[in-house]
């Protein structure tokens, strides 16, 4: 008797198999795709257009590309994915990272506090917190004057 059931609900199919046909013949034969062409388009639509940005607590981050161990500091260039800053200290024992905090706070008339790096210790790509109360147009005008000059 074991052996006949075993052999019945092999051929009969079972309600997945069912609900699987059932989808196919909405579908088509290629059923949605879940999560990654879902997160493609998300990810490529939300493309910021400026390295300065507000996160979720309120903060202004500003996405760096630095350039240690330059003959001085300064704003380079001003694109849409990072600002481009020259930093007169070498990449070593966090010596260039101390210097950008300081020269940023220098460019954007803040306290020396109020400007954390806050990833890329030992990358060149940064990201940069603000904590005074600024605005991110603001954040970014005072970056191009200061890339104009």
């Amino acid at each position: 008797m074991l052996g006949l059931t075993r052999f019945a609900s092999r051929r009969s199919p079972c309600l997945c198999q069912l609900l699987r046909g059932s989808a196919r013949e909405r579908f088509g034969d290629t059923m949605p795709r879940k999560g990654k062409a879902e997160s493609k388009d998300a990810a490529t639509s939300h493309v910021p257009s400026s390295p300065v940005a507000t996160d979720k607590t309120g903060c202004i981050t500003i996405a760096v590309h630095a350039k240690p161990g330059s003959k001085q500091n300064a704003v380079t260039d001003v694109t849409t994915e990072a600002v481009a800053v020259a930093i007169a200290a070498p990449p070593s024992e966090g010596e260039a990272n101390a210097e950008l905090c300081r020269y940023l706070a220098k460019v954007l008339e803040v306290k020396k506090s109020e400007v954390v790096l806050e990833k890329g210790a030992k990358s060149r790509e940064k990201v940069v917190k603000i904590l005074a109360p600024v605005t991110p147009e603001a954040v970014l005008e005072q970056l191009r004057k200061e890339a104009g000059s």
